[in-house]
């Protein structure tokens, strides 16, 4: 090689560790570009159909395998606990692949696990899901910090265009499944259906996610940060976010099944799923840029922590009194999933504080997220009633506005 040669090698890769080298094209930002936005928007619309899906048809699932509840409670409880446990490999996996190839690799998992719980019983179902959630925890760290570095003052906009897009994932594959079953010939196929999404996101992601040029890449440093698991403020967002997942997964995993449960019709049931998910396509366009523009953010988070108490009591007194209208409550308060990936930004100074945080609130959250779906539905079996679960939502929810009341204030971690 060529003095040349090395020369170019050398400006070409950056020390990230004693021996360990990296191109440094792969650490730079990636480009703001319109295309990139698409991007964002099409892998954000791939991280919650794996989950609605297959609960949109649970019943099913469990009667076709001859599984039992407890089984049930554990397929709804693994998509947080991987979104928890792959969650803090995710940082690690940008610094080494690059944020381009980290996601169009969560991706990748994503479509091999949606395929994989189709081709046979019970426990390659779960091993599939954890696959499949695998992928979305990649992307569930590492699409916030994209948002930061590549739209830095466009945060609350991009920031309510993925949360739409997710939430529109998540509501198509609710309403779409129960149809897609009766059209593909039982579950496998409609829940299968989806890998195709998400291959069709990860063909546009190649395209659309470019890094910037050489010189975009932050100069490394030997400086050593505070570790964010020594931040009082880290932990309120952390459990803040793990509350509000653990209601949104309990919503996603069990809503449908109790409309079932109260005499409502499956397909209907699916419905109101969906429309949990789809009433946060434009609360997701109207509050961030509202709310993250803001000094505080914590009026929002109480105000839609209330909506979510609101239908949950709905449930548990009549819920098929007014189904869409506890319906409704529920997709609204859920909208404050937004909020709680906005704080994650807000909260920190640096693109690298950003990712950690976002590890950190969605590694650990996730995990204590996980236990609701799990409990909700082991309470429901145990008791023969949906008040018990119920009541413990409704705890749930109280201590999630307390929580996000302060993550909402105006520090830095």
């Amino acid at each position: 090689m060529s003095i040349a040669e090395q020369e170019a090698h050398t400006e070409g890769t950056i020390a990230t560790g004693t021996t360990e080298r990296v191109d440094r094209s792969r650490h730079a930002a990636l480009l703001g570009t319109p295309l990139l936005v698409v991007g964002v928007a099409l892998a954000a619309s791939n991280l919650r159909p794996a989950v609605t899906s297959m609960a949109s048809v649970l019943g099913e699932v469990r009667d076709d395998l001859g599984a039992s509840p407890a089984w049930a409670s554990i397929l709804t409880a693994v998509p947080t606990i991987c979104f928890g446990l792959a969650a803090v490999a995710a940082p690690w996996l940008g610094r080494r692949l690059g944020t381009a190839r980290a996601i169009g690799l969560a991706l990748t998992v994503l479509t091999a696990g949606l395929i994989l719980r189709i081709v046979d019983g019970p426990w390659v179902v779960l091993g599939g899901t954890f696959v499949a959630a695998a992928g979305i925890a990649i992307g569930n760290v590492l699409i916030p910090a994209v948002v930061k570095e590549s739209f830095p003052h466009a945060v609350g906009r991009v920031t309510g265009i993925y949360t739409a897009a997710l939430a529109a994932g998540g509501g198509i594959g609710a309403a779409l499944t129960p149809p897609l079953e009766s059209l593909l010939g039982g579950w496998r196929g409609a829940v299968g259906a989806w890998a195709a999404l998400s291959l069709a996101a990860l063909v546009i992601w190649s395209f659309g996610a470019r890094h910037g040029s050489v010189d975009q890449v932050r100069p490394a440093t030997t400086e050593r940060r505070r570790s964010v698991l020594r931040s009082p403020l880290a932990w309120v967002v952390t459990a803040f976010f793990g509350l509000q997942a653990c209601v949104a997964y309990v919503a996603m995993g069990w809503l449908s099944e109790l409309f079932v449960s109260e005499g409502i019709a499956r397909t209907d049931a699916g419905l109101m799923l969906a429309a949990v998910n789809l009433i946060g396509i434009p609360l997701s366009f109207l509050i961030p840029p509202i709310a993250l523009n803001r000094t505080s953010q914590s009026g929002w988070i109480a105000g839609l922590a209330c909506c979510s108490l609101a239908a949950v009591i709905g449930l548990a007194v009549a819920p098929a009194a007014a189904p869409w209208l506890w319906t409704v409550l529920l997709g609204v308060g859920m909208a404050v999933f937004p909020l709680g990936l906005g704080v994650i930004a807000l909260r920190t100074r640096e693109v690298a504080e950003t990712t950690d945080l976002s590890a950190m609130a969605q590694g650990i959250g996730y995990l204590v997220g996980a236990g609701g779906p799990f409990l909700f539905g082991m309470l429901h079996a145990a008791t023969g009633t949906w008040t018990a679960s119920l009541t413990l939502l409704g705890a749930v929810i109280v201590a999630e506005m307390l929580l996000g009341w302060v993550a909402g204030r105006p520090r830095f971690i």
